[in-house]
């Protein structure tokens, strides 16, 4: 004691500070008033004990509300007011809460220093409490063997004194030491334990961060589904209690950052910036940018990635946490890298990089390091053997001391070998497949250095497994198809290897597997869900709301994209089916003998180049054709040249000048993509795109004019597709049936639909001729609702839908086609029980897709594609609504009479190509998808109008065709 006597009602003034101090254990932001009167009485009355208590208590609840600067003064005054007791423990006790605070501000090592003084004048309790906190800051600083440790000790001495609330804590913080370890079982059975103890103790928030540990958890472990679950709950928790969200935001990018949904990393990332900022929590600024030049890299921006990397490095630095500086040194080599520069780093620092994330228990960084080090040495040496063939002669051997060009060659060989064999024979068989993919990668680099190119391609086939059984875990397409993204450096390998070896049929092989690999895994159903039912009903409600709106209202938009994300995010938490693989690449034997006399083009990729794999009666070639962005800037000019003569204000000037256009863009086009491709003559061609020509308008061409083209996502779909059975009622629910042949066509009679959507005049009359042709069935007005045509597709052989169509970029799974009671959307697609063999959809863009990373594609085609329509013809382009009609009623003549689809629509578009502009631009827009040489007989195939000259079926049903109206 300072000698002073204490006033009578001490004991009254140290109860209430100890209540306060249980009420801001329970619940920091409703006892943080508690904690304040407390506090503020105590000191007027000169209570020293009592003011030393109710100061740290008011702290301790400062620190969970965000506000660290008062936090940091509360909790020094209550040390303050310890020593002024004569309290050394009080003093103590303040003081390592105090190092918490610290450390939250980003100065680890003064946290630790903190603690460490505090530690002699604690004993029992509260030196297990110290010891826990110095447990938290040994982990932040990355030393996890120490850290692990230290909370053993505590955890001893907190369960023999039966101190629940104490070890609940402790639980949780050892729990994210484990999970960084990657020891998955040992932490989740902290947090479960946590969780009860949690619930027995009446704490709702700890719940909330509980289960946001959780979802961190299952992060790392690669369990995206369950992640999600933990993090939407632990959202609705802790921000339900005003609670701190930063590290929240921060988990939940990190989780968006490993299916490869950057965009929204960025945005989770971006926000857990804003809260620690807000909060002062310098301390967590760094990892968060760490993270966003991860994601920077993944989108395509090196220089974006190189800034948050090189911020993220200084701060660690300043904030002397050794591990972490080397972790954002790998973030910087990684964005170098991706630039297209070469890191200039001395073989010493690269070595402590690579040795310091090791030693820190982080595998998946470990791994990453001995990859990276591997390619810089290996670069490195590269640069040294241009610099000693410089015809200057200044890199040459001659200077004194100089190491000779071989002994460097060979030193530095034997250090890349090294670092490569380091990372090979780690994690390939446990942990989470992203790490176990990783290690494959890693022993494909080290075989491809040993010159064992059959190694290479063993190892690369092994780690894309591992991917496909990691996605096949996750029920929502767009994790699937963003999670692909992870297939990147493995297919690319495997691609440059076969180029390298010569052999076109092995190229064949990995051109296949470098694209479009979620959708060859067998179409999965999702459960019947009220919850994402009534979502989708009140979105359509308001999009229906919306489209009535010269003006959409704020308030409205707002509703939508809250309903947009509430679906996004719901369907994202459902489970798939584990260890449903993709199926194999289709071999070119089996291929050739389903292609008949049709020959495929499939286009790759090779860095800038573009080059033409062709199959013909059996024979694989592959030849070079130029550059990709050739080809990218002829298709944008082609497509806006049609665009332009769709419009229907298009003045007789503007006509001509795009129809110089879009010849000219065409021409080149043609001899460009299919020019040198003598092979294939005048053969129905089964077209595989890539990137850019994903959204060709084909029948443009000039070698294509009349010619079936059908297009196809890969040629092992095409396949599939095309040798698929096909029901007995022409639908097609699945994908299990054995194969055949399929060249006898579908029976549609009886099983056709034809849909007109609302606010188009000719759709209805479209709908109608369709109906017509094949004795189908039409649904129009208000009988085309979405329950009403979702019913009918699942019934239908063949279905026909004009209406209004929408791609959404930023979620195609939005993409859909308007009805009568608003869109029908990819995501109702998904949950249709069966759909039609064959399709149309006579709407705007309804052919296009979003292309992700590997040629993964989204949007309302691909929805049907991947629930197992065999065929479609849909518009890649805007179209007329009266000018489409004339080319659909000439396409389903031809259809009716026997004629594949692809055939059919070949026909048509030549049909139509020298009549009016609009119509012309109409027909341009369609292509073929999937099988595309499978009929569809509905009635006499004898009947072909292609025959007859003197009927045409264009003029006869449709001589309205050049009437203006608006696009679909």
């Amino acid at each position: 004691m300072d000698g002073s006597p204490e006033p009578a009602d001490a004991p009254l003034a140290e109860a209430e500070a100890e209540a306060a101090l249980a009420a801001v254990d329970r619940d920091p932001v409703s006892g943080l008033p508690a904690a304040e009167r407390a506090a503020r009485r105590a000191a007027r009355a000169g209570h020293a004990v009592a003011a030393s208590t109710a100061e740290r208590a008011w702290g301790h609840a400062l620190l969970h509300v965000g506000e660290l600067d008062n936090a940091v003064r509360h909790l020094s005054r209550a040390a303050a007011w310890g020593v002024r007791a004569g309290r050394a423990d009080l003093a103590a006790e303040a003081r390592y809460k105090l190092a918490f605070a610290i450390l939250q501000r980003g100065r680890p090592q003064a946290a630790l220093r903190e603690i460490d003084a505090a530690l002699p004048d604690l004993t029992g309790m509260a030196a297990a409490r110290a010891r826990a906190q110095r447990a938290i800051v040994l982990h932040v600083i990355g030393r996890l063997d120490e850290s692990l440790a230290e909370f053993e000790v505590a955890l001893q001495v907190l369960r023999r004194h039966a101190d629940l609330l104490g070890v609940q804590r402790m639980l949780i913080n050892r729990a994210l030491v484990h999970s960084d370890r990657h020891a998955f079982a040992a932490a989740e059975r902290d947090l479960l334990e946590a969780e009860t103890l949690a619930r027995e103790l009446g704490r709702p928030l700890t719940i909330g961060l509980i289960a946001n540990n959780l979802g961190l958890m299952e992060t790392l472990r690669g369990d995206v589904p369950a992640a999600l679950r933990h993090l939407d709950r632990a959202e609705r928790i802790i921000g339900a209690h005003g609670a701190q969200l930063g590290t929240l935001h921060q988990d939940r990018a990190e989780l968006l950052l490993s299916v490869g949904l950057t965009a929204e990393a960025k945005a989770a990332a971006a926000r857990a910036v804003d809260a620690y900022r807000r909060e002062r929590r310098s301390l967590k600024v760094p990892e968060v940018q760490v993270l966003l030049a991860q994601a920077e890299i993944l989108s395509g921006d090196p220089v974006a990635a190189l800034g948050h990397a090189r911020a993220a490095l200084r701060r660690f630095r300043a904030q002397g946490r050794r591990e972490w500086t080397e972790l954002a040194r790998l973030s910087v080599l990684s964005a170098q890298r991706a630039a297209g520069r070469r890191p200039r780093l001395p073989g010493e620092v690269i070595d402590v990089m690579v040795a310091t994330l090791d030693a820190a228990g982080w595998p998946a960084a470990a791994l990453d390091a001995a990859i990276v080090a591997a390619q810089v040495t290996a670069e490195r040496r590269v640069r040294r053997d241009e610099e000693e063939h410089d015809p200057s002669g200044d890199a040459g051997d001659a200077r004194a001391g100089v190491e000779p060009a071989a002994g460097r060659r060979s030193r530095t060989a034997d250090a890349a070998a090294g670092y490569l064999s380091r990372a090979a024979t780690a994690s390939r068989s446990r942990g989470p497949a992203l790490v176990r993919a990783r290690g494959w990668y890693a022993r494909a680099l080290q075989r491809r250095a040993e010159g064992d190119a059959r190694g290479v391609l063993a190892a690369v086939r092994t780690g894309l497994r591992v991917l496909d059984e990691h996605a096949s875990a996750m029920g929502a397409t767009d994790l699937r198809v963003h999670a692909a993204a992870h297939r990147a450096d493995l297919v690319a390998l495997g691609l440059e290897v076969a180029f390298e070896a010569g052999r076109p049929d092995g190229l064949l092989e990995w051109s296949e597997r470098a694209r479009a690999s979620r959708l060859l895994a067998a179409p999965v159903r999702p459960p019947d869900d009220p919850v994402l039912t009534a979502l989708l009903a009140r979105l359509r409600s308001v999009t229906r709301d919306l489209a009535g709106q010269a003006a959409a209202p704020a308030p409205l938009l707002a509703r939508q994209a809250d309903l947009e994300r509430r679906i996004r995010d719901h369907s994202r938490r459902l489970a798939g089916t584990p260890g449903d693989a993709p199926a194999a690449p289709v071999t070119p034997r089996d291929l050739a003998a389903s292609l008949g006399p049709w020959a495929l083009v499939e286009y790759v990729r090779r860095g800038a180049d573009l080059h033409a794999l062709t199959v013909v009666d059996g024979r694989v070639a592959v030849r070079r054709l130029g550059a990709t962005a050739e080809a990218a800037d002829l298709i944008e000019r082609l497509t806006f040249a049609v665009r332009r003569d769709a419009r229907p204000d298009a003045r007789p000037e503007a006509l001509a000048a795009s129809a110089a256009l879009r010849d000219a863009a065409a021409a080149r086009l043609d001899a460009l993509l299919l020019g040198p491709l003598t092979e294939i003559g005048a053969r129905p061609l089964v077209v595989v795109p890539t990137g850019p020509l994903h959204s060709m308008p084909w029948s443009l061409l000039p070698s294509c004019a009349g010619r079936p083209v059908t297009v196809a996502p890969s040629a092992t779909l095409w396949h599939l597709a095309r040798t698929r059975p096909a029901p007995a009622d022409g639908t097609d629910g699945d994908r299990s049936g054995g194969a055949g042949p399929g060249r006898d066509g579908v029976t549609a009679r009886g099983r056709v639909v034809a849909v007109a959507g609302p606010r188009l005049p000719a759709a209805g009359p479209e709908a109608a001729a369709v109906g017509a042709i094949h004795d189908g069935a039409v649904l129009a007005g208000a009988a085309a609702s979405v329950e009403a045509v979702s019913a009918a597709l699942s019934q239908a052989g063949l279905a026909h839908l004009a209406a209004h169509g929408h791609l959404s970029a930023e979620n195609p799974l939005f993409s859909g086609i308007a009805l009568a009671d608003g869109p029908l959307m990819a995501y109702d697609v998904e949950r249709l029980p069966r759909v039609p063999h064959t399709l149309v959809l006579a709407a705007c863009d309804s052919g296009r897709s979003v292309v992700r990373t590997g040629d993964e594609l989204m949007g309302l085609a691909v929805a049907f594609l991947a629930r197992g329509t065999s065929q479609l013809v849909a518009s890649v382009l805007p179209i007329p609504d009266a000018a489409t009609t004339p080319v659909m009623v000439a396409f389903h003549e031809r259809l009716a009479a026997g004629r594949p689809p692809a055939a059919a629509l070949a026909e048509a578009q030549r049909a139509v190509r020298g009549d009016d502009p609009r119509t012309a631009a109409a027909a341009a827009g369609f292509v073929c998808i999937g099988a595309g040489a499978v009929p569809v007989r509905s009635r006499d195939p004898e009947r072909d109008p292609s025959r007859d000259a003197s009927r045409d079926p264009v003029r006869d049903r449709a001589a309205a065709a050049v009437e203006r109206g608006p696009a679909r």
